[in-house]
């Protein structure tokens, strides 16, 4: 074997190649940078059948969802509290990077991954500001049908 070869490059190279990546970043479009977001909001869709998650920023772009069909529960699983904390579990994964640390937690539904989702966010070390419940609830009902008259 012979010499190995250093090779330097010149300070026009080194800006022409520092030039080049800044411009394949912007290419590459919203994916590629992500903002740090420090406030967000959660909302929590928790119905009979299934476990919605979505983590948003405080003007309503969503940076994260999960529900439990999408992490491969199915059929009456999908309802289960333990169901709702693996989907708290995923979402923490995705907003480490970028994601909010103080956020709101918005509930609806009256499903079993209510009480579960909350804990579980307390638990993955986000700081709960505030829990609200904004789960439909009827006043008065239908109008009553008509008296039979036979």
């Amino acid at each position: 074997m012979g010499k190995k070869k250093i090779a330097t490059q010149t300070q026009e190279e080194i800006l022409k190649e520092e030039a080049a990546l800044q411009s394949a970043e912007v290419k590459a479009g919203k994916g590629s940078v992500s903002k740090r977001v420090d406030a967000g909001r959660v909302y929590v869709k928790a119905s009979f059948n299934n476990t919605v998650v979505t983590a948003t920023d405080k003007l309503g772009n969503v940076l994260a969802w999960a529900t439990a069909g999408s992490m491969g529960f199915s059929g009456p699983k999908k309802a289960t509290p333990f169901a709702a904390s693996k989907i708290i579990a995923a979402i923490a994964e995705k907003l480490k990077k970028s994601g909010p640390i103080d956020i709101e937690v918005i509930v609806s539904g009256v499903g079993g991954g209510r009480d579960s989702s909350v804990r579980s966010l307390i638990n993955q070390g986000f700081n709960v500001l505030s829990i609200k419940d904004v789960t439909p609830i009827p006043h008065n009902g239908v109008r009553r049908p008509k008296v039979r008259r036979v």
